[in-house]
């Protein structure tokens, strides 16, 4: 579909093509030196639509937290505020606040959970989805869980999607021999930061306790730098998401786009991407189920799954054509709600 619009881009008269979108996109998740990993889904998307043609966008990031919410209002509206641009898209529902400092004709909101299911920031949220003539959910669950009916009705699923470039299937003893692990023993991977308890690390650690844990080593992602996840997922012998709650899914995708084996529970996008796939679970958390799952791929030498060809549609790049032409939508319709 890219090559299909360069090639359009390059034959098409100049006064015939649409003009370009300019575009701001605002999030609240600047990565810092403890959590480099942080935000990263949203760079991936905007990296992805810089690839598009007629499409000019921008990032502004600042750092999460209420207390920043004035401080990155005061700067758009000093950096953008003379400016008009064509749409303001923020992502989660406390940053599309500071984001209405920016001039524009169209605004839009991409909401990714805890602003939604968190009883506070659901508040702010429902407040603010009104002004936005774009309201977008990361997956059909949570656009179902969005508050206000009107929300809920034009809601439209806009997830940022998978880099496939940076995660694609890569020789397990290679990617275990970069990050220093040992090559005989089964590795798996809490695709979390144990940190985070709706992730709930602790029903990955009662699994592997039960397969002896002296065998099995047990991973986790907190801290990790997005250049070194993709190793981590190739070097494990199958990813573990136990959640108990999605937003949207990404970590089962970044395993699937390596052909890692993979078990989930039945959140967000997980039982779309997993349904029916050998080798991979969806299901609540049982500890007798998920063991008789997960033994196999311990007891393998290279466990894989046919993985990447349900990643591909939930790629960066189809999720950024999605969400741009979402945009021209709402340009073409006036901007819908943005003031």
């Amino acid at each position: 579909m890219l090559f299909a619009a360069l090639v359009m881009q390059a034959i098409i008269p100049e006064r015939y093509r649409p003009r370009p979108v300019r575009a701001l996109v605002v999030s609240n998740m600047l990565s810092d030196e403890h959590n480099s990993e942080r935000g990263r889904f949203v760079r991936d998307q905007v990296t992805a639509l810089r690839r598009l043609p007629e499409i000019d966008v921008e990032l502004y990031e600042f750092p999460p937290g209420p207390r920043n919410l004035a401080c990155a209002a005061r700067a758009l509206r000093g950096r953008y505020g003379a400016e008009r641009l064509d749409v303001v898209h923020a992502h989660f529902g406390l940053t599309a606040w500071p984001a209405l400092a920016v001039p524009a004709r169209a605004r839009g909101v991409t909401v990714h959970g805890t602003d939604v299911r968190d009883p506070r920031t659901r508040q702010f949220t429902r407040v603010v989805l009104p002004r936005m003539g774009l309201v977008g959910a990361v997956s059909e669950e949570l656009a179902h869980d969005l508050p206000g009916r009107a929300a809920r009705r034009r809601a439209q699923v806009l997830p940022c999607g998978v880099d496939l470039e940076r995660f694609r299937p890569l020789p397990r003893e290679q990617a275990r021999a970069q990050l220093g692990l040992a090559l005989e023993r089964p590795h798996v991977l809490f695709a979390a930061d144990p940190r985070r308890a709706g992730k709930r690390y602790d029903r990955a650690r009662e699994l592997v306790e039960s397969l002896a844990p002296s065998h099995v080593a047990l991973h986790a992602l907190g801290g990790v730098s997005p250049e070194q996840v993709p190793l981590w997922v190739n070097a494990a012998n199958a990813v573990l998401v136990p959640s108990d709650h999605e937003g949207f899914g990404l970590a089962v995708i970044e395993a699937l786009a390596c052909d890692v084996p993979v078990l989930a529970t039945p959140v967000g996008v997980h039982p779309t991407a997993l349904a029916g796939l050998a080798g991979t679970l969806c299901a609540p958390f049982d500890l007798q189920r998920w063991r008789a799952a997960l033994k196999p791929h311990i007891a393998a030498t290279d466990p894989r799954v046919a993985g990447r060809d349900r990643a591909e549609p939930f790629s960066a790049e189809r999720m950024a054509m999605r969400l741009a032409a979402a945009w021209r939508n709402l340009l073409n319709d006036g901007g819908g709600h943005a003031g």
